[in-house]
């Protein structure tokens, strides 16, 4: 986003002159970004990081920057010590004038991922739900060295060799910045102590039983001695990774659209015609653009044996524990886990719209058009699931027909099936999603109706949908 305005160039002060690196390097990557008067959030642990990234912004805020300023602190009380830390926070942005939010998390111990990343997951979704339209976090040049490096040892592809981008959007959220990332950890510490700054220490940073704090603390400085610039070489490589991985990025774009079908998925055949180099990329970036977690590469390996094997006709499931890859009819499907629907019934009084698995079904007013308003007030309304045994007649000439036939006919795959959204008036039905309104239930020319209509989204029908709030006049029963 590009600003109107250049930023104001650091104070002259003797502290401020010895940090000028520091204030030089955020205001040039904040120049071209942020328009001014924009909502600018601190991720704010209390370590020295944090603690001078704010300090910094403050003072070109107090210099001229034109932002509103705010800092959001996350309290995982895995320490004795996480109250005394809010408590830092709270007193460091009141001298500040800074307003501080704090979000107290709970992180899951047995969710198998490990006690480091579970922290970093609730960490991100308390960042997500930031007041504000960016987010800085105080990641630096030696933070990002030691993810490349703990990345690599771990065997990861381009990519994760990317290390932390510089920016990156959150779904629903803050974009996300680390404006610190070709700054180093002793500039930062040169920083926080010509300006007196104060900081909190995490006693946990010091147990070498994990494996990053091990990577910090015995093995970069090792490695320091012999590669004095190791920490600048591997910041570097980050980007060269960052560009590779656009380029991967790129290809799998441009060979989605080469092979995407009449139903706007991937076609089967042509993918599995591709080089295995070339599926692979494809199918890493479907995954991920499903919400999926970066898969391993013996996964990714058996699930392209297995997509190769698939007769056109076949209907293949590869299951990961973040959702399913499935084949149907010569073309791929790939969803992450959604929402139960089973057994799911939901009334209908008038509401613009219903939540509905990870969507909802909005209910539109027409003339002559969906199911007839009058034919709706005879009876409560609702909407269920498929039971089983079910008929409808959407087309008049016809008869009635079993759902089975119908979602057949449609193509409408197995997996999906069980999760359409039906609507009832009293024991018949009137609507099936994808399929129509029942004949009997057709509005009629110049008829008042309601065209219903089943809208896939990432929502997963939060408590209070906003659209449910708004109603259609009361049916007249």
């Amino acid at each position: 986003m590009a600003g109107s305005k250049s930023w104001p160039a650091a104070k002259t002060s003797a502290a401020q002159a010895s940090a000028a690196p520091i204030l030089q390097t955020l205001a040039a990557f904040l120049e071209g970004r942020l328009l001014p008067g924009s909502r600018l959030c601190v991720g704010l642990s209390g370590g020295v990081d944090s603690v001078v990234l704010l300090h910094a912004l403050d003072c070109l805020r107090r210099s001229g920057l034109q932002v509103d300023l705010s800092a959001v602190h996350v309290d995982h009380a895995l320490s004795s010590n996480a109250g005394a830390w809010a408590a830092f926070c709270v007193d460091f942005c009141r001298r500040l004038q800074v307003p501080l939010d704090i979000h107290r998390v709970v992180v899951p111990r047995a969710s198998g991922e490990g006690l480091e990343a579970a922290a970093r997951r609730v960490r991100h979704a308390a960042f997500a739900v930031c007041r504000a339209e960016w987010l800085a976090l105080a990641h630096h040049r030696d933070d990002q060295a030691e993810t490349v490096l703990f990345r690599l040892l771990r065997g990861a592809g381009v990519a994760g060799a990317a290390g932390m981008p510089a920016e990156r959007p959150q779904p629903g959220g803050p974009r996300l910045i680390r404006p610190l990332l070709d700054v180093s950890r002793s500039l930062i510490l040169r920083y926080a102590e010509m300006h007196s700054l104060a900081w909190i220490e995490d006693e946990s940073n010091a147990d070498c039983h994990y494996r990053r704090n091990h990577l910090r603390r015995e093995v970069m400085p090792r490695i320091a001695v012999h590669f004095p610039g190791a920490a600048q070489a591997l910041a570097r490589a980050a980007r060269h990774f960052s560009e590779a991985a656009e380029l991967l990025d790129e290809l799998a774009q441009a060979d989605r659209a080469a092979l995407i079908g009449e139903g706007g998925r991937i076609d089967l055949a042509r993918f599995n015609a591709l080089s295995p180099a070339r599926a692979r990329n494809l199918l890493r970036s479907e995954l991920l653009a499903s919400g999926f977690r970066a898969p391993e590469a013996r996964w990714l390996d058996e699930a392209l044996r297995q997509l190769e094997t698939a007769a056109a006709a076949s209907q293949t499931c590869i299951a990961t524990a973040d959702g399913e890859v499935h084949t149907y009819r010569g073309e791929l499907y790939i969803f992450a886990h959604r929402p139960d629907v089973a057994d799911l019934s939901v009334s209908w009084n008038g509401e613009l719209a219903l939540p509905w698995g990870d969507g909802r079904v909005s209910f539109v007013r027409r003339s002559g058009k969906g199911i007839s308003r009058r034919l709706l007030a005879a009876a409560p309304v609702f909407l269920h699931v498929r039971q089983g045994g079910e008929r409808l007649r959407p087309d008049a000439r016809r008869p009635a027909r079993t759902l089975r036939k119908l979602l057949q006919e449609a193509a409408v795959p197995p997996w999906e099936r069980a999760r359409l959204p039906m609507l009832c008036c009293g024991e018949r039905l009137a609507w099936v999603a994808g399929l129509g309104v029942d004949a009997a239930f057709a509005c009629a020319a110049g008829e008042e109706g309601v065209e219903l209509l089943w809208e896939r989204s990432d929502l997963h029908a939060p408590a209070g949908f906003v659209l449910a709030e708004k109603r259609l006049p009361p049916l007249a029963r």
